[in-house]
């Protein structure tokens, strides 16, 4: 392809859906990959099909990043694969049963998987770009970042974890040339409502985006320079008015007087 070569691309749960787009968009943008997922047949499969029709390099690791030696694996390739020049943080589950009706063991694979094994590639990965002058993370959050009252309330913590780790890399890397952008999809035509024990196909049609448009809109928003993209929000200023107010009260979340409000009760 005519495509300038834009160095690797690591994408996480890349076997299908949203993280297989990934592969499929990247490639066609330039970027050789290397493809992580638990399905090695799956993933085989991918990589053969985006190298077949891009003539790009791909790569297909098979990794559980749930299993402690697969995740080393993964954080060393990271830190030590000088081509690496994105990450796509898109591995994950769901879960929809709120908590009553929910499986606390389950839960914590959905935390090692959602959380910890997204931060430990995050810690792998962010050093050697910063050492070498400069990278890409995507990370893969959802719109129960910050609307956690709607599904599970563990999924939606996890997420809102990613938001927020986001948030704060995008702060401490802002001289280093070091990208971030969290994408928020809301529900989005994928094996994850399967996965999670639903059907997609109980939601209204107008709630379900196309998985190959929710990727073409979150790397149009890379390409804009945003930090979050929430490919379903029609006016861009809803956004901009929430992260308004959450700025307004920064300056006073951590103040030595106590409110009025809190002064009348303690008289009390």
């Amino acid at each position: 392809m005519s495509t300038s070569f834009k160095g690797i691309a690591v994408v996480t749960g890349a076997s299908s859906g949203i993280g297989a787009i990934y592969a499929d968009r990247l490639a066609r943008r330039g970027y050789d990959l290397i493809l992580v997922a638990r399905n090695h047949k799956k993933l085989d499969e991918v990589a053969k099909r985006i190298a077949g029709v891009t003539g790009r390099a791909v790569n297909a690791i098979a990794a559980d990043l749930n299993n402690k030696v697969d995740l080393a694996r993964i954080e060393t390739l990271l830190a030590t694969h000088s081509g690496i020049t994105m990450l796509v943080n898109n591995a994950g589950v769901g879960a929809l049963a709120p908590l009553l009706q929910s499986d606390v063991d389950e839960m914590e694979e959905m935390i090692e998987l959602n959380v910890t094994a997204l931060t430990r590639l995050t810690y792998a990965m962010v050093p050697a770009f910063v050492a070498r002058g400069g990278g890409t993370i995507v990370n893969i959050s959802s719109i129960v970042a910050i609307t956690p009252e709607i599904l599970n309330g563990v999924y939606g913590a996890t997420k809102a974890y990613v938001l927020a780790l986001s948030l704060s890399l995008h702060k401490e890397l802002a001289d280093k040339n070091v990208r971030i952008q969290a994408v928020l999809p809301g529900a989005t035509a994928t094996n994850f409502w399967g996965a999670a024990g639903g059907s997609v196909e109980q939601l209204p049609n107008q709630m379900v985006m196309k998985s190959d448009e929710l990727v073409d809109a979150a790397l149009a928003g890379l390409e804009q320079g945003e930090l979050i993209t929430i490919p379903s929000l029609p006016d861009v200023a809803d956004w901009q008015a929430y992260e308004a107010a959450r700025q307004k009260l920064i300056p006073n979340l951590s103040l030595n007087v106590l409110p009025a409000r809190y002064r009348l009760s303690a008289a009390a």
